[in-house]
């Protein structure tokens, strides 16, 4: 076993350049699948964290019939003392707040604004003492002030700003129908603008206090909403099973209920992961295969040989698969010190991508820089199938080989 292991190694040497062409080929891709694998663990992470934080909270309380009717943004559907229930929650330990969700037509003015117009827009009316306490709007200010209490204010996001041309201080009017039916407008000055990492919530997001969606829309202090926060740590569905106990009556959503669409692609953009790790394996495939048939190719006549010598199908075969494994060994380690390195700027610094997303929705909830994150898994996966994969398509052109007799071995040119 010795011998063959080192005449494997000795192969290795014999054909330097063909070795090290291959395995730098096996190290392009193993680096590429390590940085691309860590850039998209890295936003689909960094995507969660920014739909619990500025979109959905942990946890959403709703009255049972409104998940489906959802899409209509009911009033009628709410929850009528939200008060009492937010109290309960807080006094069992939770951070809760109230909200008030709502279609609108906003007017604009051509009095603030370029142009007059008027487009749907949805809008949270939020609790100004407490939303801050479930979301992490209070983070992202970048012109003006929040909304005040009982105010009629509201705060933009700022893309929206931008593609509507709004500054701090301009007014724009709501139209929407109250909890009822009643046809009501709202007259608000724009007090805020935020920047948000959630490019979703940035592109739409009108935010105006609580009690003054309240009085526009006869809403008599009921909510469509709950939102709860909790730490990173806690387990989902437990929680979700503690807070249905205490709110009984009402419906309990987990954010990966509420945010099921962008579940489902995430799942797809993950299935990409496999295809980048597919494609590492047809290089590793072709490298490796190529470099096994040109090295039965020119020693043919020395196979006859070592037969001829009395030295078994089944151990040449294993010098010639420890020889592949040799190439792919040498070019994993490359790859993944390569992968180690580029990951290492990726995590530190990101790719910027807001030259995509400011125009275009990308899926992912990132607005602007990408980053990776570490993942041992990825580079043992890395370093294995460099290894393993070699040694595998090895196999086959060995085995073609071992197929001739000894005397066409040796008569061989």
């Amino acid at each position: 076993m010795k011998f063959i292991i080192r005449l494997a190694f000795q192969n290795l040497t014999r054909y330097k350049r063909r070795t090290i062409i291959t395995s730098f080929a096996i190290a392009i891709g193993l680096m590429l699948f390590i940085f691309v694998d860590s850039m998209l663990q890295g936003a689909e992470k960094e995507s969660e964290l920014n739909l619990k934080r500025y979109e959905t909270g942990y946890l959403r309380v709703l009255h049972d019939e409104y998940w489906e009717n959802r899409l209509m943004r009911p009033l009628d559907l709410s929850i009528e003392d939200p008060d009492s229930i937010l109290a309960d929650l807080e006094s069992a330990g939770y951070r809760a707040t109230k909200r008030i969700t709502f279609t609108a037509d906003m007017i604009l003015n051509s009095a603030d604004f370029p142009e007059e117009g008027n487009l749907s827009v949805f809008v949270q009316a939020v609790d100004v003492e407490r939303d801050n306490e479930v979301f992490n709007f209070g983070e992202t200010l970048v012109e003006g002030r929040f909304a005040r209490k009982g105010a009629d204010e509201v705060v933009i996001g700022s893309w929206f700003a931008e593609d509507i041309m709004a500054e701090v201080g301009y007014y724009i009017s709501l139209i929407t129908r109250g909890n009822g039916g009643f046809y009501e407008v709202m007259d608000l000055e724009i007090v805020g603008i935020v920047n948000c990492p959630n490019p979703n919530v940035n592109r739409t997001l009108l935010m105006m206090p609580f009690d003054t969606a309240d009085y526009y829309l006869g809403m008599d202090g009921a909510a469509t909403e709950i939102d709860i926060a909790l730490s990173e740590r806690s387990n989902l569905e437990s929680e979700a099973e503690n807070v249905a106990r205490i709110v009984s009556g009402y419906s309990v959503l987990t954010w990966r209920d509420l945010a099921r669409d962008y579940l489902a692609l995430a799942e797809a953009k993950r299935g990409g992961t496999g295809t980048i790790l597919f494609l590492v394996f047809i290089i590793a495939a072709v490298g490796i295969s190529n470099t096994m048939l040109m090295a039965m190719w020119e020693r043919t006549r020395e196979l006859g040989m070592m037969r001829s010598l009395g030295m078994k199908d089944s151990s040449i075969r294993l010098a010639f698969i420890i020889e592949a494994g040799g190439i792919g060994l040498i070019g994993a380690v490359i790859g993944t010190a390569l992968g180690c390195l580029a990951n290492l700027w990726l995590v530190t610094y990101g790719i910027d991508f807001g030259f995509i997303t400011r125009d275009m929705d990308i899926g992912y909830r990132v607005a602007t820089v990408m980053k990776g994150i570490w993942s041992v898994k990825t580079i043992v996966t890395s370093l294995v199938s460099g290894v393993l994969l070699s040694m595998i398509v090895a196999y086959l052109p060995t085995r073609k080989a071992l197929k001739m007799d000894i005397p066409s071995c040796l008569h061989h040119q």
